[in-house]
């Protein structure tokens, strides 16, 4: 009769094979998480950017100066030029009209209207515009624009 050894695996080594792969899972599910935690950033970068292109393509379509020969008007609404724009701050974006726009009340917006010179063209004649939108997610995005006197 001979004896044969019988093949199979220790205690020991079955302990270190379930700690291995329960590393490997709990980092698999780390990414998953952070994966959905973050999948929304995306849509909310690209809400920001949708609202500066608006804010800054509705004052550059303003006059560069005041039709009216005014210092500035009470609401947006009423904004004419350029420069009246100069200060305003929308907690939660807002259209033209200074109408609350829904779904995007977690946004602010800022504006500076500045005089800029360009290398071809005077501080008086051209305003550096700069929109920034910030929102609760850590997003801070700020678009800027030249607008001459043409």
């Amino acid at each position: 009769m001979s004896m044969r050894r019988q093949a199979g695996t220790t205690l020991i080594e079955l302990v270190i094979a379930i700690v291995i792969v329960s590393i490997a899972v709990s980092a698999v599910l780390m990414v998953f998480s952070m994966n959905v935690g973050y999948s929304a950033d995306p849509m909310i970068r690209y809400q920001a950017v949708a609202i500066a292109e608006a804010y800054l393509e509705e004052i550059s379509l303003k006059a560069f100066a005041d039709p009216g020969g005014g210092d500035g008007e009470a609401s947006r609404d009423l904004y004419d030029d350029v420069d009246d724009y100069h200060g305003l701050v929308d907690v939660g974006a807002r259209n033209q009209f200074d109408a609350a726009l829904p779904g995007l009340g977690d946004y602010t917006v800022s504006v500076t209207v500045t005089q800029s010179a360009l290398p071809s063209i005077a501080a008086s004649d051209n305003y550096l515009i700069n929109v920034t939108v910030t929102h609760a997610a850590n997003i801070n995005f700020t678009l800027s624009a030249y607008r001459p006197n043409f």
